[in-house]
């Protein structure tokens, strides 16, 4: 595992509709990696390993991440702004961020209060950011209208192979399907093997359907990051225990499809891996619902990394199920065969 570029991409600011560092740096490391790298309009990184074979599996991981944009300014030079996603916005009061502007970051706090922290009902609109701007002149000098906002954090290694930082959501995926296509290259796989990182999950869904619409993939698999039910995590009653360290998470959902859960399990039992079960109800909230329904349609399924306190300034994570998703991924695509039978009978 490339730890040096996993930790520059959770470095990197990326908020949706704003990817296009991060997808530059993407893009550059995977020049040597894949047999053809492609950007298209919106941004979206595709790698490719046996470009000319008829039958393709497609991989993806959403670059972008939750956040802020600024919409006005305030007569005090403060920065007013909305949500891009679902962000938790009582986790912003107080805290510092970081402003992306056409001439690069600059730094800014979000002003807290007695009466602010006592707000429950705290809305986007209700934050103000303080540059130490001097007035509203002096603000538009340094930002404008439509500039992204990320809290200002940094990655850290914990305990036990954890890691915490700021959009583990889903950069573990971008960076999962990057290494694993780069893997299954020199494991010899032999079906076409496609991997992008797409842009504006969290929002509009647009680059998983500009990508999976151009692929016209088989089969596809959506990496994202799935909740927790250890440590403050969510009931496990609502999806199952999954816990942190204990390997990929394989979901069970109406619309994803069975035979290739049953795949994934086959390739984990391959490598004697442990890997988890969540089951959920409806959509899955992730690439896959809108990879699932380009062309004629797209059989997927969702491979998932747990993830404690997800969308918040500081999530965490497991190195291990990070390295385990990549093995498992790399497995799954050597595995495919162009005469696969996916009909359930």
């Amino acid at each position: 595992m490339n730890k040096v570029f996993l930790f520059d991409l959770l470095n990197t600011g990326s908020v949706s509709g704003n990817e296009a560092e991060l997808e530059k740096k993407i893009y550059e490391y995977m020049q040597d990696k894949a047999d053809r790298v492609t950007v298209d309009e919106l941004g979206n990184v595709t790698a490719v390993i046996n470009p000319d074979a008829p039958f393709k599996v497609l991989l993806a991981g959403h670059a972008d991440e939750i956040g802020l944009m600024v919409t006005a300014v305030g007569n005090d030079g403060t920065l007013m702004v909305t949500n891009i996603g679902g962000i938790y916005t009582t986790t912003y009061p107080g805290h510092k961020v970081r402003i992306y502007t056409k001439n690069g970051i600059i730094y800014g706090a979000v002003a807290n209060s007695r009466e602010i922290a006592k707000n429950s009902e705290l809305k986007a609109a209700d934050l103000r950011i303080d540059i130490g701007a001097k007035d509203k002149a002096d603000a538009l000098q340094y930002v404008e209208l439509g500039d992204t906002v990320t809290f200002d954090t940094d990655v850290r290694e914990l305990q036990n192979g954890c890691i915490s930082g700021r959009a583990l959501d889903d950069r573990l995926g971008a960076f999962i399907v990057m290494e694993a296509l780069a893997k299954a290259g020199e494991k010899g796989a032999a079906v076409g093997c496609y991997a992008v990182t797409t842009t504006g999950e969290e929002t509009t869904g647009n680059g998983a359907y500009f990508t999976s619409s151009r692929v016209q993939p088989n089969i596809a698999i959506a990496v994202d990051v799935t909740y927790t039910s250890d440590n403050c995590g969510i009931s496990e009653a609502l999806t199952g225990d999954i816990a942190l360290g204990k390997g990929p998470v394989i979901c069970n959902n109406p619309s994803i499809h069975k035979k290739l859960n049953e795949k994934l399990r086959a390739c984990a039992a391959k490598l004697g891996m442990q890997i988890q079960t969540e089951a959920a109800n409806g959509r899955t909230g992730t690439d896959g619902d809108t990879m699932h329904r380009t062309g004629i349609g797209v059989p997927f399924a969702l491979v998932s990394i747990p993830l404690r306190y997800m969308h918040n300034p500081d999530e965490v994570g497991s190195l291990a199920d990070v390295q385990d998703c990549i093995d498992l991924l790399a497995e799954f695509f050597v595995s495919c065969t162009e005469d696969m039978d996916l009909r359930p009978f």
